[in-house]
């Protein structure tokens, strides 16, 4: 591989196909085993200081899911290999896309931190850590947020959300929606067949982490609100959510093919 060449992917809906063209190739090293994935819609204002801080240590690539504003050139500005997704598809399509860059990049973990600094990448040795000392060695790490530091309808929403996740998988789940996580090679191409283009992935993960008898590990993270706008919106999230909680207590026992 080449220390400075490789691929911008522009992928498009219901296909696999790719259009290559020439971009920033994010190397594997002896040293650096993991990619940061950074999913981002309409984050020009807030995507530049996630990536400068991040890539300080590790490398980083941003899949911009359809935005309509200058995301994409911030994040290459900030130094991020960008994936240019068109249209909108979701933040699971999003991170399936990353996933696939790295794994053909031969990256052995991803790295995923939202793209509007409520991840500090200050916390990224957490991951690391967990992830490199770990018996045995966790498939997944997630980011365990404060509920008590959230605002009271986003802390109400995520532990009624985690008692009912609980129920469906049978067993703790401390933090099932965080999207600041570590995700090993073998995990990322275990959901890559997956369907879930939303939030609905990152839940559909734990399941498949599950059904495959894989460690998960956790390590607490700092809980960021100031105050700026979401993407989420409210009732289809709790419909979806609950959606996804029928769907994995039906499916959680099954073996994973």
């Amino acid at each position: 591989m080449g220390s400075g060449q490789g691929t911008l992917v522009t992928s498009s809906p219901g296909s696999d196909d790719r259009t290559v063209t020439p971009g920033t190739f994010l190397a594997v090293t002896t040293v650096s085993r993991v990619l940061a994935l950074i999913p981002a819609y309409d984050e020009a204002s807030r995507i530049g200081p996630v990536i400068v801080a991040t890539a300080r240590q590790v490398p980083v690539l941003v899949v911009d899911d359809g935005s309509t504003d200058g995301t994409a050139t911030e994040a290459e500005a900030a130094g991020a290999a960008v994936i240019r997704q068109r249209p909108n598809q979701g933040k699971g399509a999003a991170l399936r896309a990353g996933f696939r860059n790295a794994i053909a990049g031969d990256y052995q973990a991803v790295l995923t931190l939202d793209a509007d600094g409520q991840h500090d990448p200050a916390e990224i040795p957490s991951f690391m850590g967990a992830w490199s000392s770990g018996a045995p060695v966790p498939d997944l790490v997630i980011g365990r947020r404060d509920f008590g530091a959230m605002p009271f309808v986003r802390r109400l929403s995520n532990q009624l959300g985690g008692l009912a996740f609980a129920w469906a998988v049978g067993r703790d789940i401390p933090d099932n929606q965080s999207g600041y996580r570590l995700v090993s090679r073998r995990l990322m191409e275990a959901t890559l067949a997956s369907d879930e283009a939303g939030f609905e992935f990152e839940v559909e993960m734990i399941v498949t982490c599950i059904r495959a008898g894989w460690e998960i590990a956790w390590v607490p993270i700092r809980t960021i609100y100031a105050g700026e706008p979401s993407h989420i919106q409210p009732w289809r999230h709790f419909t979806s959510f609950l959606g996804m909680v029928i769907k994995a207590r039906r499916t959680v026992r099954l073996p994973l093919n």
